[in-house]
């Protein structure tokens, strides 16, 4: 069963200011409490456990550091396995259908995943859609890829949370079909009931990463942090 590790500590760099300064004073800070306890917040470790058709959500608050570990994670996997939305180009010289390789009905198919369905939005340029299409674009050309690992930050994020709900059971269902690992991140939680992830990772702003996951108990998987839900 395959292991991914993640340990990445983000070291304090800022300059102590007069301003800063102050602020410490007022705090009872000394420069070293300061950089060990920003050392601490910034720490993000985990051990995941990833099968084939696995989906891997990381949620939890703004600034917790999700980016950071769906980044540490992304580096575990090989580089012609993967694909992640935000490095999909969006062409102005094609049309939506013609951006997906396959044939007519597939290609159509692979749309409607995404939730572009519209025949107007099929027949449009992907540099002239709205960013929520625009987005749900660059999904279509993920799952198009054929690639094991589909990598996505900020997931559904800037989508109304129906059109977010239903695409998120779409691509559950994609995941169960056709053994593609998501590897997601995102701040909403109004989408566990739709995504139905099997590995759930929860980032709080402080204190260790709690992983929980859906299924039966997996070898090694009974370590702090770690339990089971669904």
């Amino acid at each position: 069963m395959p292991k991914y590790c993640v340990s990445r500590t983000v070291r304090w760099q800022g300059q102590i200011t007069d301003k800063a300064a102050a602020v410490m004073r007022m705090f009872g800070l000394t420069a070293d409490r300061l950089a060990e306890s920003a050392a601490a917040d910034l720490a993000h470790n985990c051990q995941l456990e990833i099968n084939d058709g696995d989906i891997v959500y990381i949620t939890g608050p703004s600034g917790a550091g999700k980016s950071v570990l769906l980044r540490e994670l992304e580096k575990s996997v090989p580089a012609s396995d993967k694909v992640n939305l935000a490095g999909i180009k969006l062409p102005s010289d094609r049309t939506l259908i013609d951006c997906i390789d396959g044939d007519l009905l597939a290609s159509l198919k692979t749309l409607s995943i995404a939730g572009l369905n519209d025949v107007f939005c099929v027949l449009n340029q992907p540099s002239n859609l709205s960013d929520g299409q625009k987005y749900r674009f660059r999904l279509a050309m993920a799952l198009a890829t054929g690639k094991k690992f589909v990598l996505a930050d900020e997931f559904c994020s800037n989508l109304d949370r129906i059109t977010a709900a239903v695409i998120s059971y779409n691509v559950h269902k994609f995941a169960k079909r056709t053994g593609v690992t998501f590897i997601l991140a995102s701040s909403h939680d109004d989408i566990l009931l739709d995504l139905a992830p099997d590995v759930l990772v929860i980032k709080e702003l402080s204190g260790e990463t709690e992983v929980i996951y859906k299924r039966t108990p997996r070898e090694g998987s009974r370590k702090a942090g770690s339990q089971m839900w669904g």
